[in-house]
């Protein structure tokens, strides 16, 4: 039961669409706080996103059944969402500094979300997650046994009731079985050179073309490796004094920085999927 809670929803635009959505939650003594909307004329969809506060409690598995019929006379895909944080699980590998952020946003309260545990491949960051008081669940992963190692960590994701999967610099490509089972609740992020540098040491490759820019792309998880909806990139500009080390470092930040707001967005209900793109209501 909750008083406060958010409506996400995309459908084909027509008129009525606001005034229906706004008559259900009226007469459901619900008060509109936040609304956003984006009308997307290229699709002739509309994307919507509110918060709204009721009178008294309500039971959001209720409140969401007494509003299929609208959504069926909109063709609506929707979602009744609770506004405390979501449970999230980070897996790594052997860098840290996403995870580190993510630690420190979790913290500070700034995340809009809760880190329940934290899986890697590798021991390596054990101690930086066991100090932070977090479980940390190591599960080795080799070609051989790759399959029962994903399945493994179905398992764990779903003994912590994660709500998102947080791919902070995990060094490992997960089965296209995986990823549909994870589909629109597992995020990753990678440096935004791909595809132009791909494989062993892309700031070495950088370095030798002399880029001027360094970025980073948070998207979610799709059986195409790193070609999933884009969430959110960050960039920038660099000179022809950064070194292959210092690109790396500059390169690090702004993976730290995507990625956080990436997974604050998601949790907070502010990203739709728009067909092979995203609708970000920041």
């Amino acid at each position: 039961m909750t008083r406060s809670f958010t409506l996400t929803l995309s459908c084909p635009n027509r008129t009525g669409i606001v005034r229906a959505v706004s008559s259900y939650l009226y007469g459901r003594d619900c008060d509109i706080g936040e609304y956003r909307q984006f009308d997307d004329p290229v699709r002739g969809r509309l994307f919507l996103r509110t918060q709204v506060t009721a009178a008294q409690e309500v039971d959001l598995d209720e409140i969401s059944r007494g509003f299929e019929p609208v959504a069926a006379d909109f063709e609506m895909s929707f979602a009744f969402s609770s506004n405390r944080n979501a449970r999230i699980l980070v897996m790594v590998s052997k860098l840290g500094h996403c995870l580190n952020d993510l630690i420190y946003r979790w913290r500070a309260g700034s995340l809009s979300a809760d880190i329940v545990a934290v899986v890697s491949n590798h021991d390596d960051l054990r101690p930086m997650v066991e100090s932070a008081g977090l479980p940390f669940i190591h599960i080795p992963v080799t070609a051989a046994d790759k399959p029962a190692a994903e399945a493994r960590l179905l398992r764990v994701v779903d003994e912590y009731d994660a709500e998102l999967v947080v791919l902070a610099r995990y060094m490992q490509v997960l089965s296209d079985q995986t990823c549909k089972a994870l589909h629109g609740r597992a995020i990753n992020i990678h440096h935004s050179f791909l595809p132009g540098f791909k494989g062993a040491k892309p700031y070495h490759q950088a370095y030798s073309r002399g880029v001027k820019l360094v970025g980073a792309t948070a998207h979610y998880v799709t059986p195409d490796l790193d070609e999933g909806p884009i969430i959110e990139q960050e960039v920038i500009r660099i000179d022809h004094t950064h070194d292959p080390r210092a690109l790396q470092t500059v390169g690090r930040d702004a993976e730290a920085l995507a990625l956080s707001r990436a997974v604050r967005w998601h949790c907070e209900r502010r990203l739709l999927l728009n067909g092979h793109s995203t609708v970000v209501f920041q």
